[in-house]
């Protein structure tokens, strides 16, 4: 099934596109002439937006964007270089990260070009990732005399593990496609006119499943990063029999027995 995506996007605000294809919302970042750089408006009013999305029963998975250059080049650092530590801290920028972890609906990156910084951080946000063979990612706030603050150190050595992540930091170095693929940091490598297509096309197969499921499961998954071994099957247990309350696991086991395509009606 052909499930591009359409192209009647719609202007939230200039710098962010969202279209939507049935079920799928597309988000797109939209500062080419500053390679989609994260500045604190784009930053706020993408977090207000995916928040949106999110409470919307309609749309089971949201994939973010950027442009054939880049996903996102990292943060302003116009806005940065005469900041202070004091300034910093009551800008509560890392507020709007800690809401975007939150979000129950799947993430999925589609990555072509840069993805530095504050991209790289957005695309580690989203569950999964989506490249183009184009693609680089890497943290390179070493370079500037500062060190990753949106989870650049944390969910790196969580992806890729402490040796390669410490390389990546210290350095300020970007990965190819294919090493962040090799490494386990993204889900594919597609061809430089496919991956914004493919991205879709994999929103559309997780868009299928039983949406009370899926997010539990994505909940479940995320768990174990924050938890030990023995908590986080306690959780996987407990949203497991959750499943059991639904609609849809009547639906999905019923559809197996009778050999027909189940409908998941997320209740």
């Amino acid at each position: 099934m052909d499930h591009t995506h359409t192209v009647d996007q719609k202007p939230l605000v200039p710098h962010l596109l969202v279209d939507r294809d049935g079920p799928i919302a597309i988000v797109r970042l939209n500062r080419p002439e500053d390679r989609n750089a994260l500045n604190g408006v784009l930053l706020g009013d993408l977090t207000t937006t995916i928040e949106g999305l999110d409470l919307d029963a309609a749309v089971r998975a949201i994939v973010i964007t950027g442009n054939e250059r880049a996903f996102a080049a990292g943060a302003d650092i116009a806005e940065m270089v005469d900041a202070g530590a004091i300034e910093m801290h009551l800008r509560r920028r890392f507020a709007l990260w800690e809401r975007l972890r939150h979000i129950r609906t799947p993430l999925i990156a589609a990555v072509s070009g840069w993805a530095l910084g504050g991209g790289n951080e957005l695309a580690m946000v989203c569950d999964l990732i989506v490249a183009s063979e184009t693609a680089r990612f890497g943290q390179p706030e070493i370079t500037l005399g500062i060190m990753p603050g949106a989870g650049g150190t944390q969910r790196l050595v969580r992806a890729v593990g402490k040796a390669r992540a410490m390389e990546l930091v210290l350095t300020g170095r970007a990965m190819t496609a294919r090493e962040a693929y090799d490494v386990g940091l993204i889900t594919k490598v597609v061809g430089a006119d496919d991956y914004l297509t493919e991205a879709v096309r994999l929103a559309h197969d997780i868009a299928q499943k039983p949406p009370i499921a899926v997010q539990l499961t994505k909940d479940a998954v995320l768990r174990a990063f924050d938890t030990a071994l023995e908590a986080g099957l306690a959780y996987e247990r407990r949203a497991f029999e959750l499943c059991f309350a639904t609609e849809d696991h009547r639906e999905g086991m019923r559809a197996f027995l009778t050999k027909r395509t189940p409908t998941f009606e997320g209740r």
